[in-house]
């Protein structure tokens, strides 16, 4: 009897081990997606956000806590469920409710009123004496609308355009900007002050920018801002901001990075106002340049790039430590996200970028956020796990998890097994490729595979978590993922990173042939089910492939890719990318290998592989005409193909139901081809 109980009990663990649920698009959109909002300057306390979306009603509901990172004990908050905080400082914590600017000094216990918000103010930051108030608001500069310019026609729909920059990422040019605006917090019936009123100039820098682009000098006697002073055609071509810093008593501005040709953004002064550190890249131009860090001495205005010898790029943000001296920072390094330091005092920072690492680890650290002499906070990421806060041991680099929002989804799934595979290239070089293998994984059998083409073309395959493109749900339906570290992309240096431009279809076509044949020798991998999937650069890597694959592929899926590359230049917003990574425009006497080698549509001819194409009519980086042009050459061919549109999307999917059919219909055409 004991045997056969025991038997029982043995078929009941497996029962239960193999019938462990797996992720699903619907248990994803069910996680809760944690982030960053405060830290208490004077303790080791912070306020963080857990948002959760109803698919329903396509809304999301957000819940706040504080804790102290010491003791991990979160406390439910109330006071910003109907507010907006603006900053937690030494004055204490400001919100804006109601329109109204309130200050507390006791945690959300009491609150004092300090100004009305003017109307439409965005990005309200408060001066650290409490004297001064900075907020952006668009500003009418320019007359582009028919019914302005003619003022008998009021129905007219028309907009008059002289110059380019007349759309950006979604949304055409309608003659307003960006402008910040100063004023007085002692004296509020005083105007506010635009600081770049009757320009055509933008901060904060749309599409993306918002509050970081501007701050306060600790004295309060200047704003520090960033913004790319050109308009028009010249802005659609250039890369060049400049921080500007400009004094609130005299209103005179001095460009503080003057001849510094590249982006300068993410300013942030240390505590005491000594010194401010940025971001910067060296080449106008080029959106993907090695990214440093750079240090001001702001009494002598002797500039020091701290990161100049490394050879690597900062893909993630910085953080002053409370010593004044000390700078956290995030980049890729071999296909992982990890947390570095360095030292202002140059003697005394690392002599080598990998001396300065911080942590270590199958992960992604995607954010830096408050620290004490011990210990740091930063949010952390990997493949099986969205994103939650961490306290890193600054000494040790060991991590300690500080929120467990969805460790119970987590627990009741079977977790995918991630593993990095060394593969060869043509050119001899080592190539990181990570492979996701499905829950549970049997070496026994055989399992359709799909090679993840990376969009960018200089976005880092690392430890990410997406909410779309999103490996462990791939996994969980019974795929094998290959997302290569091809060339172009961080972690492997700064030569690497470089040498896709100009040679989108050349060695990455290779790279990611290479990593696909190597996995395939596998026994457990089904050479008769391959699928190629991607977005953006990824989705151009898909219709590439879909031309020169060989037999290898049984289905594509391409979104937003860029199928024609001459409509492309001559659709796109953001010249400076097409410029720099195309080798300029098509008309040349000697056009680049883009128009003539590295074109997806002139490798139509020999498309014969199921082909589905997601396309979003907003999105003005990939113009919608790149994936009709794909989607009608496919059906001319006589190829199985399907096109999904999104009215209302742009180059992403950002609505909820949206994004569920995305899943729906994605695997849905793997179920059908593959």
């Amino acid at each position: 009897m004991k045997k056969w109980n025991l038997l029982l009990l043995l078929c009941f663990i497996f029962w239960g081990a193999s019938a462990q649920q797996v992720m699903t698009p619907e248990l994803l959109w069910k996680l809760g997606r944690v982030s960053f909002v405060a830290q208490n300057p004077h303790q080791s306390q912070v306020i963080y956000k857990v948002a959760y979306y109803d698919l329903a009603t396509q809304k999301s509901k957000s819940t706040y806590y504080i804790t102290d990172w010491t003791n991990a004990n979160p406390k439910l908050i109330h006071f910003l469920d109907q507010a907006q905080l603006i900053q937690w400082d030494e004055n204490g914590i400001y919100i804006i409710r109601d329109n109204a600017i309130q200050l507390s000094k006791d945690e959300g216990k009491t609150w004092q009123f300090i100004a009305r918000a003017p109307e439409d103010a965005m990005d309200i930051r408060i001066a650290p004496d409490g004297k001064w108030m900075a907020f952006s608001k668009t500003v009418l500069e320019e007359k582009v609308m028919g019914n302005q310019i003619h003022a008998d026609m009021p129905q007219t729909s028309a907009k008059i355009y002289n110059s380019l920059d007349y759309k950006h990422w979604d949304t055409y040019n309608d003659g307003t900007y960006n402008h910040v605006f100063v004023q007085s917090l002692e004296n509020t019936n005083a105007p506010a002050k635009d600081i770049l009123a009757g320009t055509t100039f933008n901060t904060p820098q749309k599409p993306f920018g918002g509050a970081e682009d501007f701050i306060f000098s600790p004295d309060a006697k200047t704003l520090v801002y960033v913004c790319k002073k050109k308009s028009g055609t010249a802005y659609a071509i250039s890369t060049n901001t400049d921080l500007y810093q400009y004094d609130l008593n005299t209103g005179i501005t001095t460009n503080l990075t003057q001849g510094m040709m590249g982006y300068d953004q993410a300013p942030q002064f240390n505590k005491s106002g000594t010194h401010l550190a940025w971001l910067s890249m060296k080449r106008d131009g080029y959106e993907a340049d090695k990214n440093d860090l750079v240090v001001m001495d702001m009494k002598t205005k002797e500039k020091t790039n701290l990161t100049a010898a490394y050879d690597m790029t900062i893909d993630g943000g910085f953080y002053w430590s409370g010593d004044d001296k000390t700078i956290f920072y995030n980049a890729t390094r071999e296909a992982t996200n990890q947390l570095f330091w360095t030292d202002i005092r140059k003697a005394q920072a690392p002599v080598k970028w990998t001396d300065g690492q911080i942590t270590s680890g199958q992960h992604d650290i995607t954010g830096i956020y408050a620290d004490n002499r011990q210990s740091i906070v930063v949010s952390r990421t990997d493949m099986n796990h969205a994103s939650e806060l961490f306290v890193v041991d600054k000494s040790t680099g060991k991590m300690k998890a500080l929120t467990h929002i969805n460790d119970e989804i987590y627990n009741s799934i079977a977790l995918s097994d991630v593993k990095m595979r060394i593969v060869k290239t043509t050119q001899g070089k080592d190539m990181g490729v990570w492979v996701i293998y499905p829950p549970n994984f049997d070496p026994n059998k055989k399992y359709p595979t799909l090679l993840y083409c990376q969009g960018g073309p200089q976005g880092a395959v690392s430890q990410f978590y997406s909410f779309r493109w999103n490996f462990q749900l791939m996994a969980a339906k019974g795929y094998i993922v290959v997302a290569p570290n091809r060339t172009g992309l961080p972690g492997y240096g700064v030569a690497w990173n470089e040498d896709i431009s100009g040679d989108w279809g050349g060695q990455p076509m290779k790279d990611y042939l290479a990593a696909i044949d190597d996995v395939a020798r596998e026994p457990f991998v089904d050479k008769s089910r391959l699928g190629a999937v991607g977005a953006s650069y990824g989705g151009y890597s898909v219709f590439m492939l879909a031309g020169i694959h060989e037999g290898r592929f049984k289905t594509f899926i391409s979104h937003c890719g860029l199928f024609d590359m001459r409509s492309w230049y001559g659709t796109t917003e953001e010249l400076w990318f097409a410029n720099w990574d195309l080798g300029g425009n098509y008309w040349q006497e000697n056009p680049p290998k883009a128009y003539t080698q590295f074109d997806p549509s002139s490798f139509v001819k020999n498309w014969n592989t199921p082909i589905l194409i997601f396309q979003g009519e907003k999105d003005f980086r990939v113009p919608i005409g790149q994936g009709e042009e794909a989607f009608q050459a496919a059906q001319l061919k006589g190829i199985k193909s399907r096109l999904i549109l999104y009215p209302d999307e742009n180059h992403w999917i950002l609505k909820p139901q949206n994004a569920m059919v995305w899943h729906r219909e994605f695997f849905k055409w793997l179920e059908e081809t593959l």
